[in-house]
């Protein structure tokens, strides 16, 4: 495989549920290993809590402060922080501050990205603003993430 190397705007961009991810490696790029992504999480942006069947998730914070849930435990994660996330277990980010958070997140192995690249909106590279999502974007991802072994954790579900 040949090396994959990105300057600091390059990367596919996709807005996904408010948030904007500029894909750094994908799984095509990694032979399936792992992925990983830029995350830019406005105030108030992040998932619904969830569970993944399948991958180790990654996130380890760039700039501003992540409200990581893991389980019912709680945890601000802040710039120079990492964490992990394993298989099965219920979590969810959020941005509860008044500035963007940015973080990388990875996932081993690789794959989810492909769900994001099927419900995201395509961003110009480099984008660092989005508009708030779309119903349809949220039922789209309501019917992806089944078939890619995520168990979204909504009221009602």
């Amino acid at each position: 495989m040949l090396p994959t190397i990105r300057s600091a705007a390059q990367g596919r961009t996709i807005a996904v549920v408010g948030d904007i991810y500029r894909f750094l490696a994908t799984g095509s790029e990694t032979g399936g290993k792992y992925a990983l992504w830029e995350a830019l999480v406005p105030p108030g942006g992040g998932p619904p809590p969830h569970v993944h069947s399948r991958e180790e998730e990654g996130f380890y914070v760039l700039e501003g402060q992540i409200a990581l849930t893991v389980g019912d435990e709680k945890h601000v994660v802040m710039a120079g922080m990492f964490a992990n996330v394993s298989p099965g277990t219920p979590h969810a980010f959020k941005n509860e501050s008044d500035r963007p958070a940015r973080m990388l997140i990875s996932v081993a192995p690789a794959g989810l990205e492909e769900m994001f690249f099927e419900v995201g909106a395509p961003l110009a590279e480099g984008a660092t603003t989005v508009p708030p999502p779309a119903p349809d974007e949220i039922d789209r991802l309501k019917a992806a993430a089944p078939r890619y072994g995520i168990k979204l954790l909504l009221p009602g579900s």
